[in-house]
C-alpha cells in the first residue's frame, strides 16, 4: 500500500474539509466494492497456494501420508488435513458437475 500526501492528490476544498475532521493522521480510503481484488490475486499468492494444495493432494493420493506432507510443506498436520478435505470436496463437486452435463 502506498501512502500519498493529501495536498498532492486532493482538491484544496476537499483537503480543507478533511482537515476539519482529522489532521496529521493516516487515513485508509478503501476502493469501491466492485473494484476490490480478492486476497492474494494481485500478488499471485492465491495461485501459489492453490498450486501447493494441488501438489499436497496429489502427493497424498500417490501414497504419502499426512505426517510426511506436514513435514515436507512445513505445515501442521491439521492444516494438511484441512487442505485434503477441501481438495476432496472440490474434486467431488467438479466430477458431479461434469457428470450432470453428460
Amino acid at each position: 500500500m502506498n501512502y500519498k500526501n493529501g495536498k498532492d492528490v486532493l482538491p484544496p476544498r476537499l483537503l480543507k474539509e478533511l482537515q476539519d475532521y482529522i489532521q496529521g493522521e493516516l487515513v485508509y480510503i478503501p476502493k469501491c466494492g466492485k473494484q476490490r481484488a480478492l486476497w492474494g490475486e494481485i500478488s499471485g499468492s492465491r495461485k501459489l497456494i492453490a498450486r501447493r494444495n494441488e501438489e499436497i493432494y496429489h502427493s497424498y493420493c500417490a501414497g504419502n501420508d499426512v505426517e510426511e506432507l506436514a513435514e515436507s510443506y512445513h505445515l501442521s498436520i491439521d492444516s494438511i488435513r484441512k487442505i485434503l478435505t477441501k481438495m476432496r470436496s472440490a474434486k467431488r463437486a467438479a466430477s458431479a458437475a461434469v457428470g450432470s452435463h453428460q
